[in-house]
């Protein structure tokens, strides 16, 4: 463990793509194609005078990467010196997270700081974190409308099931399916009737007490969405996220309906180009699960929301699909936000990612209180990468 000093200047920051892979190739949602087994984590890793480094997920470029070069690194965390050294001496002393400039950088920033402190990064963040570990609820992710080759709709529902029996075997106890065939890619209510028979065909495989959602990626109208949380009412769908385009009164008159039909799935929103007026909606229980995506706005800012929304007693559930470094890092909020639901899992095995000490069991994320993010860096091959295809600035 580094011992808290008052300098950390930043003097080096490398940034490349790892290559990675999803177990099976994910197909498409109810607007776009086939999402494929390809994932590239941008990571960045930052060091600093003393040999301190961290790295993490960071969209960047090389002329961005050199405003940070020369800067202690308290600034970035709004901190003299003095006060950074002692909130690294203390559990939840950076709630704050990074400062709005520098969130480009925050999961490698972030990293570092907690490696300087010896502890986990959900400790640093949240005051009443355990120190030996963490359990955080996680749900499969991976149930996208991969059976548009099948013509006959027992063998489509079939192979969506044997899917989310391989969820199963992996240790997950919550699913998402995708749902919105008739948007797109069937004709409109026979791709309908096709998303309700896959949604009971799931239910079937996983069991009458485990969570299923679903995701209509905006691929439904009101009607629609009414149609089929009315012919699923007793499969106990959690949540249905994205119905439709953000519309207040869409909403309004969604959750009137839901009331008067004692349907009590929850409406979750907010992972793509999400409308200004959502946190409204959410304060006014129009919607009930905010899932802003953990890249983008990002870690720091659901430090920020997260309370507002414990406050409202809304949910909070980052969305993190097609970012594998997502995973590991939206379990460090969890214990930063009491309204926290589930970590949104895209498995995906990257080069050169040791990710080892996470553990899916039940449904839970075995979370490591190794310092940082619990993730380790194979520097020969991230070296190269950056080398060869990324950046170093120093």
């Amino acid at each position: 463990m580094h011992q808290p000093t008052h300098s950390h200047i930043i003097t080096r920051i490398a940034g490349a793509r790892l290559e990675g892979r999803r177990p099976r190739c994910a197909g498409c949602n109810a607007r776009l194609g086939e999402h494929g087994t390809q994932v590239a984590p941008p990571i960045a890793r930052i060091t600093t005078e003393d040999e301190a480094a961290g790295f993490g997920w960071a969209s960047v470029t090389a002329a961005e990467a050199r405003r940070l070069l020369g800067l202690p690194l308290a600034t970035v965390f709004g901190m003299t010196p003095e006060r950074f050294s002692e909130a690294l001496k203390t559990h939840g002393g950076l709630t704050g997270g990074v400062l709005p400039a520098f969130r480009s950088f925050e999961y490698p920033l972030l990293d570092l700081a907690a490696k300087l402190a010896g502890l986990p990064v959900y400790a640093l963040v949240a005051a009443d974190a355990p120190a030996d570990g963490l359990r955080v609820p996680c749900y499969d992710t991976s149930l996208y409308i991969d059976d548009l080759a099948q013509i006959d709709e027992d063998a489509a529902v079939d192979l969506i099931a044997a899917e989310a029996a391989e969820g199963w075997a992996a240790g997950h106890r919550a699913f998402k399916v995708k749902v919105g065939r008739g948007a797109r890619h069937m004709p409109l209510m026979e791709g309908t009737r096709r998303d309700i028979a896959v949604l009971q065909a799931v239910r079937e495989a996983i069991g009458p007490n485990t969570r299923l959602m679903i995701d209509a990626n905006n691929g439904y109208n009101l009607n629609l969405t009414k149609t089929v949380l009315r012919e699923t009412a007793n499969l106990h769908i959690y949540w249905l996220e994205e119905p439709f385009h953000e519309d207040a009164e869409l909403y309004r008159a969604l959750k009137q309906w839901m009331a008067e039909s004692s349907i009590e799935t929850l409406i979750a929103d907010g992972e793509g180009d999400a409308s200004p007026r959502l946190l409204d909606w959410a304060r006014d229980g129009w919607v009930d699960v905010l899932q802003y995506d953990v890249s983008r706005p990002g870690f720091s800012h659901w430090l920020e929301l997260g309370p507002t929304l414990d406050s409202w007693g809304a949910r909070s559930a980052p969305h993190s699909y097609g970012n594998p470094y997502g995973n590991y890092a939206a379990c460090h909020l969890a214990p930063a936000i009491e309204g926290f639901e589930m970590v949104e899992w895209d498995e995906a095995v990257v080069d050169g990612l040791d990710r080892s000490g996470y553990r899916i069991i039940d449904g839970h994320v075995h979370v490591p209180a190794t310092p940082g993010f619990g993730l380790d860096l194979d520097l020969v091959v991230y070296e190269r990468r950056a080398v060869e295809q990324g950046f170093v600035v120093m």
